[in-house]
C-alpha cells in the first residue's frame, strides 16, 4: 500500500463522516463537502493503485530483463 491508497482512505472516511453529519444538522453544504471529499479520497486511492501497478509492471520487466 504507497501512501496515496492511504491517504485516499482517510480522505474517503472523513468524508463520509462530514456527509452524515451534514445530514444529520440539515446541512445540504456540508453533506455536498463531505461528498466532494469523499470522491476526492476514492480518486486519490485510484491513483495509488495505478501507482502500484506501474511499480508492479516495472519490477516484472526489470526481472524478466536480468534473465534474459
Amino acid at each position: 500500500m504507497n501512501k496515496d491508497q492511504v491517504k485516499g482512505a482517510v480522505k474517503e472516511a472523513a468524508g463520509k463522516v462530514q456527509q452524515k453529519v451534514g445530514e444529520m444538522v440539515g446541512s445540504s453544504e456540508q453533506e455536498a463537502k463531505g461528498l466532494a471529499k469523499k470522491i476526492e479520497g476514492k480518486v486519490q486511492q485510484k491513483v495509488g493503485d495505478a501507482k502500484e501497478k506501474l511499480a508492479h509492471a516495472k519490477e516484472t520487466l526489470k526481472d524478466a530483463k536480468d534473465k534474459a
